[in-house]
């Protein structure tokens, strides 16, 4: 019985390899593609503006001034609001836990029907954990960890260290040589490949060029 379920498994990876490239090749990394999450949003249409795999209890705004980066997919874990009325950058192979807010305005406290943008940034190898909230203006350095329930409203630039509490605060800061800094087999910024990647931003999302260049090339830094 074995032996047939693994023969099974084999064929059936082969025809992924060949009629599914791209679920093949971001299998086994944190921003896979996958049948499921492609009928939520291409068939039914939930979230379908999103250039990047989110399950269908999450709710994403704004997708024309978010920029994610390879391996990144916000929203993918159920229950999340990511809110794009100003721009947010989410960084390269940065992981997003369930119910993680990312907000980029915040209502005028003097006219609720207006909108104070501010821009959102969050570095490379981030890992923001489930509950947590992050306001309008933050940026987060590369490899900041967020721990579960915390509000974030100020920036860490400096990165490499993890914040908790409300508001967060550094409560351990991390070595700079023990964080791995790893990259996928293939490259995907969603569900576009690497190579694609320029073209499609430009057409459609609302960063200027100069933007886009420096984003698809900031994992060479």
């Amino acid at each position: 019985m074995l032996f047939f379920k693994k023969k099974i498994k084999d064929i059936l990876l082969i025809i992924i390899k060949f009629f599914l490239p791209d679920i093949f090749k971001t299998r086994g990394t944190a921003a896979p593609i996958n049948l499921t999450t492609f009928f939520y949003q291409k068939i039914l249409g939930i979230n379908k503006k999103a250039y990047w795999p989110v399950h269908f209890t999450s709710k994403i705004t704004g997708v024309e001034n978010i920029l994610i980066g390879i391996g990144t997919a916000p929203g993918l874990s159920s229950g999340c609001y990511i809110q794009g009325i100003s721009k947010i950058f989410i960084g390269d192979y940065t992981i997003i836990a369930p119910n993680v807010g990312i907000i980029s305005a915040n209502h005028d406290v003097h006219d609720y029907r207006k909108h104070n943008k501010s821009e959102v940034k969050i570095g490379k190898y981030c890992w923001i954990c489930m509950n947590a909230v992050i306001l309008p203006g933050v940026i987060l350095g590369d490899h900041t960890i967020v721990a579960a329930g915390s509000i974030v409203t100020k920036s860490f630039p400096e990165g490499y260290c993890v914040i908790a509490g409300n508001p967060a605060k550094v409560i351990k800061k991390l070595d700079h040589e023990k964080c791995i800094k790893y990259k996928n087999e293939f490259e995907y910024y969603g569900y576009i490949p690497k190579n694609k990647f320029k073209k499609f931003a430009l057409k459609n999302l609302n960063f200027s060029e100069e933007e886009i260049e420096l984003w698809i090339n900031q994992n060479k830094i």
